[in-house]
């Protein structure tokens, strides 16, 4: 006996919902025409991916630094319109804004 049938003993005239799965929020994050520029650099002898040249709200920029920060499950940081992530992530991260629907430009190595 499983789980369904014992809730069925349980409750004889409860009719189950339907469930259906929540549909993801479509992100309403400005795009722009200009690319995002993706920059690799050492700082301290650790290597670090500075994402730049977003155009839009800074609360924007802030939302799409703490994606990129939660896929690929780094640290980093929003400072002076720069996205900053520990590691290079280079390719992931470009990636991940061209499936956004951003244009980005790979510059430095």
């Amino acid at each position: 006996m499983d789980l369904q049938d014992q809730l069925k003993n349980l409750f004889p005239d409860h009719v189950p919902e339907e469930t259906s799965e929540p549909e993801a929020p479509e992100s309403d994050i400005w795009l722009q025409d200009d690319p995002l520029l993706c920059k690799y650099e050492k700082r301290k002898g650790k290597p670090i991916t500075i994402i730049e040249g977003y155009t839009g709200a800074d609360s924007d920029f802030k939302q799409l630094a703490k994606e990129i920060k939660q896929l690929l499950s780094v640290g980093g940081s929003f400072k002076n319109e720069k996205i900053i992530i520990q590691g290079d992530y280079r390719d992931k991260i470009m990636k991940f804004l061209q499936e956004k629907g951003f244009k980005t430009k790979r510059v430095g190595g």
